[in-house]
């Protein structure tokens, strides 16, 4: 599997994970208070911890992180646990966040998912967030043996190198793919990215360009469709029309459906195979991908802000 756990550091992790109920389908640590980033603000021992919790079952975890950490939670924990799984799954990204705890003396921010919701945002990119942090370098704090959301987390590079491909023309540098992967779930292109959130994807690539190469290092070497040259890194792909179908067919379906609604003309009603067909053979293959990344990233962005807005009104 492609996803690397960090090996230094496990132990504050580990101990920070002990305060919370053990049933977990994975749990991670992620951002810059895991991986150095650069930049002013860039101090790893002052940064906050983030972390995300992944449970089979909601309804049931936050029953006993309520018996065991009451005062992490809003307002909304005297309706109880199953009034929080609701908010959780019908709101925003499907994450229900505990920001601003302290925790074995570090700061943390935590994030509770269900597994069937992230499997299917790393599957089909429904919001990318979630699925947006996983294709950065994270640390793995805990995994349990599911074989669906294993298989989930390693689509979910793959089609990550795969969009990234797609907007790259035929020769790159690994830097460029990995500026690229990383600026994914912000507006869907590295480059459109302006003033604070474009220094925030350079800085996060840059320090870590070998943790990157962790990551997608075997996706690459096992790609067909790749010339990777490891020693200068630097890489090749196919732009042939062939080539581009190909990449475009394994795309996330999310991802397909904006691309199709993009390219399909009024009373057309094209099946998606038959629109990703033409975009192959388009010159502007990579602005047509671009632009559905915009797209569904933008979505997923009002989706969120809607949610912190209810929460805003909520607690004022």
């Amino acid at each position: 599997m492609a996803l690397q756990a960090l090996q230094s550091s496990g132990v504050t992790f580990r101990k920070i994970l002990s305060h919370f109920p053990e049933e977990l389908s994975l749990a991670f640590a992620y951002g810059s208070g895991v991986y150095r980033q650069a930049g002013p603000s860039s101090d790893q021992k002052k940064a906050m911890l983030d972390f995300v919790f992944t449970v089979d079952d909601p309804v049931e975890w936050h029953s006993k992180n309520l018996k065991k950490n009451w005062n992490h939670y809003s307002f909304l924990k005297i309706f109880g646990p199953r009034i929080i799984s609701t908010v959780q799954n019908n709101y925003g990204a499907g994450v229900y966040y505990n920001p601003l705890i302290m925790c074995d003396g570090r700061l943390i921010k935590y994030g509770v998912i269900s597994t069937s919701t992230l499997i299917e945002d790393l599957l089909n990119w429904n919001n990318l967030y979630i699925a947006g942090r996983l294709q950065k370098p994270v640390k793995i704090v805990a995994m349990n043996e599911n074989v669906a959301l294993r298989s989930a987390l390693d689509k979910n590079l793959k089609s990550a190198v795969t969009a990234a491909f797609l907007m790259l023309p035929e020769s790159f540098s690994e830097e460029d793919l990995f500026l690229e992967i990383a600026g994914l779930s912000y507006s869907g292109d590295f480059r459109m990215v302006v003033g604070e959130d474009r220094m925030k994807v350079l800085n996060i690539v840059k320090p870590n360009i070998a943790h990157f190469r962790e990551l997608y290092g075997s996706i690459l070497q096992e790609n067909p469709q790749v010339v990777y040259k490891i020693q200068q890194g630097s890489l090749e792909i196919d732009k042939s029309p062939e080539g581009q179908f190909t990449q475009l067919l394994t795309l996330p379906k999310t991802l397909q459906q904006q691309i199709n609604h993009i390219m399909d003309l009024p009373g057309k009603n094209r099946d998606v195979e038959e629109t990703l067909l033409q975009v192959a053979h388009d010159p502007d293959c990579g602005d047509v991908v671009r632009l559905g990344l915009k797209k569904s990233v933008i979505y997923s962005s009002l989706k969120l802000h809607k949610m912190w807005k209810g929460w805003l009104r909520k607690t004022i």
